[in-house]
């Protein structure tokens, strides 16, 4: 793959952030700085200079004498950022209330009938790609510029996330009710009422992430139970 030598470096960052948002670059993966010049057959400038970039993002972290790591969400920044992400989300609904015109609401409503074909059919991935774009129509309707910056800021980490808590049971179901409700409040024209769904929706998110964690390590506690007592099984029957 052959980049132009214009923003050079730039470029090589959009590809890896996407790399990285698509699961290609899994979390925690180790950022081969060798192959990913010969991969985009650049030198190590550019490439460093785009890892950099991705490293204020929060997407990569530098570990001093080893390298690059693609960066790995922990429960406590999650934690940390939804209260925070919830709060500046529901002033976005807030103000798109009152902004919203007829046009706007109408555009809106053909998203979210694509989301409820989506949900219908259990496309989380078609249907996670509507939701971006709807927080995002919304985003853009609050009409405040600093919102956006610093909401664009913290979804890109919890993009590292998000699209897990749509497979928790019963959270598809469940997230479409919660974007319906704020998409009747926007109609509606009522700011407190979209600001307050919009938060119960982003909460939500959390608690469902929170409940997949659980279930992972209940997973893992119990497969290596059956892994402790069938290495104790062999052992007693070499034993004997």
């Amino acid at each position: 793959m052959r980049l132009v030598p214009n923003s050079l470096h730039m470029q090589v960052a959009s590809t890896l952030r996407e790399q990285i948002f698509s699961g290609d670059l899994a979390a925690g993966a180790f950022l081969d700085e060798s192959a990913l010049c010969e991969q985009f057959s650049i030198s190590r400038t550019p490439l460093r200079e785009a890892l950099k970039v991705l490293a204020f993002e929060g997407l990569v972290r530098h570990e001093p004498r080893q390298g690059c790591y693609v960066s790995q969400v922990t429960e406590k920044d999650l934690d940390d950022i939804f209260p925070v992400i919830a709060m500046l989300e529901g002033r976005c609904a807030f103000e798109a209330a009152k902004n919203a015109n007829d046009a706007d609401l109408a555009a809106l409503d053909t998203l979210h009938l694509r989301l409820v074909s989506h949900a219908e059919a259990k496309r989380i991935s078609d249907y996670y790609q509507v939701n971006y774009t709807i927080h995002e129509a919304i985003i853009t309707l609050a009409n405040n510029r600093w919102l956006a910056q610093v909401i664009g800021d913290l979804r890109k980490i919890l993009k590292l996330a998000r699209l897990q808590q749509l497979h928790a049971p019963g959270r598809l179901e469940q997230s479409l009710s919660e974007h319906l409700a704020v998409f009747a409040a926007l109609k509606a024209r009522d700011p407190e009422g979209a600001e307050a769904a919009m938060r119960t929706h982003l909460t939500r998110q959390r608690v469902a992430l929170r409940d997949l964690a659980e279930r992972r390590d209940n997973q893992s506690s119990k497969l290596d139970d059956v892994i402790s007592r069938n290495d104790l099984n062999s052992f007693n029957r070499e034993a004997a």
